[in-house]
């Protein structure tokens, strides 16, 4: 007589793929083979059968659309390979004989076929890292600067120590596994398998009483001050990596990094290029023709910058270790100044006598 898959899984028709999969791990518990008690071998076989079927999308579909003809629609002969069971004949070579005993781990063999995936162990898990911003100016991108934030993030629980229980020690043996972390079961009554045991995922021990403070999880979110030292000659959208300062991990595993990425506020009249800063300064006509002093802004000071007479407009002046300083050596760039020449536009005829007098000089020259 055909089977009703659903019904043997207790479930109905519009069922979603959780609760199938839900109901599959509470019966395959419940009637395990080495489960005192409750344990059945042939219902455990007649469970997984239903679960291969209803778990995967084309199959399920093919068992709605034809019902009960589903065992004779399943391809060539008939059959249906859901209800054949498994084939170990191949497997005899190892041991000798049909009844061979064989004692190695087919755990992950069968939890692939069951479709529930291999039982892993609960596993430390490496905390998450961080990203945060941070706004600087540029004499602290030139010279480095300190800076101290306030973040949110997880940190280990101080009163469980990260362990989840209460105190730290408030632990008791894992019934499922007594305490080895794993399970051995008998598959058919011919093949040995060990697996995680699914309770305590391989702990071997089970919190008997939460910690108040961070509710079993071990990690609690709490706000810290963390000092960000920025070296000298950072760049605009460079990061900073501060290792173990991102969110703790859990089950003692490490915490995660901390990136923070500088951000360098422009400054009027500076333009940087790499460790170089270019300034441009407007000279009077006269000093560019006369010669005289100008004062420079610098990221240090104000300097004065010596112009000599005759200086054309667009004349590059070099400021020595006036730059930002070398990120990965010694040193510093250069200030490059660059010069404009202010032409006068407005004349009182006083001046534009002179230089109508200037003119003539020069005009004198020229014929010799």
């Amino acid at each position: 007589m055909p089977k009703d898959y659903y019904k043997i899984l207790g479930l109905n028709k519009s069922a979603s793929e959780a609760e199938i999969k839900k109901a599959f791990r509470k019966l395959a518990h419940q009637h395990h083979p080495d489960k005192n008690g409750s344990g059945s071998a042939e219902k455990f076989k007649e469970i997984n059968e239903a679960y291969q079927v209803l778990s995967n999308k084309e199959k399920r579909q093919q068992y709605d659309q034809f019902g009960t003809t589903f065992e004779g629609a399943q391809g060539a002969g008939g059959q249906n390979p859901f209800a054949q069971g498994f084939d170990f004949s191949g497997f005899q070579g190892f041991g000798g004989g049909q009844n061979a005993n064989f004692d190695f781990d087919l755990g992950d063999i069968f939890d692939n076929f069951f479709g529930n995936g291999p039982v892993r162990k609960n596993r430390s898990s490496r905390g998450s890292n961080i990203e945060v911003d941070i706004e600087i100016n540029l004499k602290e991108s030139a010279f480095g600067v300190s800076r101290s934030i306030s973040i949110r993030k997880q940190i280990t629980c101080n009163l469980c120590s990260g362990t989840g229980a209460k105190n730290g020690v408030a632990f008791a043996s894992c019934q499922t596994c007594d305490g080895t972390g794993q399970i051995i079961s008998t598959v058919f009554g011919t093949f040995r398998t060990q697996s995680v045991c699914p309770e305590c995922r391989g702990q071997g021990q089970m919190i008997k009483e939460k910690c108040p403070t961070c509710n079993g999880q071990g990690i609690i979110l709490e706000t810290s001050d963390i000092k960000i030292e920025i070296p000298a000659g950072i760049n605009d959208g460079q990061s900073i990596r501060l290792s173990g300062q991102g969110n703790a991990g859990k089950n003692s595993a490490s915490s995660g990094d901390l990136y923070v990425t500088v951000h360098v506020k422009d400054e009027r009249g500076f333009v940087r290029d790499g460790d170089d800063l270019i300034t441009e300064y407007d000279v009077p006509f006269t000093t560019a023709a006369l010669g005289g002093q100008i004062e420079i802004k610098t990221i240090d000071g104000k300097v004065k910058l010596k112009i000599p007479s005759g200086t054309p407009s667009g004349k590059k002046f070099i400021l020595s270790g006036k730059g930002i300083s070398h990120l990965k050596s010694r040193g510093r760039g250069e200030q490059i100044v660059i010069v404009n020449v202010d032409v006068p536009t407005r004349l009182t005829k006083k001046q534009k006598q002179l230089l109508e007098e200037l003119d003539k000089e020069f005009e004198k020259k020229s014929w010799f």
